[in-house]
């Protein structure tokens, strides 16, 4: 497998429709990752809307939204499903942060991070405010994910550099 992005290097841009739930509204527009320079983003791929680790995973960063800003940082939900379903994801859960529809993968491949059979493996990238990958982990078998307190402690790091 190839190992993707390198550390040090700029992220790799891109382009996606997506939608955030914001009160009852869910809010559909595209979002452009060097468009949120100025900022760190969080980039979460994941398998699957309503699967149990992705759930899990996806509200415990909704939870920790509040942390993620006091380090001004933006999380992004990035799977293969379209944005009906990530709609219906964010609805059923109360999710707060984009969630970003990459429906032919083409995202996934420039992180190295398609994966036959699953789709899209379980993984973080954290872009600092230049746009430049500063940390990243990829799952092997997708059954945890990295938590708020290791993303947080990164993110810091990134904020003091």
């Amino acid at each position: 497998m190839a190992s993707g992005p390198e550390i040090g290097s700029s992220a790799p841009d891109f382009t996606l429709p997506g939608g955030v739930l914001s009160g009852d509204a869910f809010e559909r527009r595209d979002h452009t990752l060097s468009s949120a320079r100025g900022r760190s983003v969080v980039l979460a791929f994941y398998p699957g809307d309503n699967t149990a680790v992705c759930t899990k995973q996806l509200c415990s960063y909704s939870s920790g939204f509040e942390v993620f800003e006091g380090l001004d940082a933006e999380v992004w939900g990035i799977s293969p499903q379209g944005v009906d379903s990530h709609e219906a994801f964010a609805r059923a859960q109360g999710l707060r942060m984009p969630l970003l529809a990459d429906t032919d993968r083409e995202v996934a491949r420039a992180y190295k991070v398609a994966a036959p059979g699953i789709g899209v493996r379980r993984s973080v990238f954290l872009i600092g405010p230049d746009g430049v990958l500063r940390w990243k982990h990829v799952a092997l078998l997708g059954a945890t994910f990295q938590s708020i307190d290791t993303l947080a402690a990164q993110l810091s790091g990134i904020k003091n550099a």
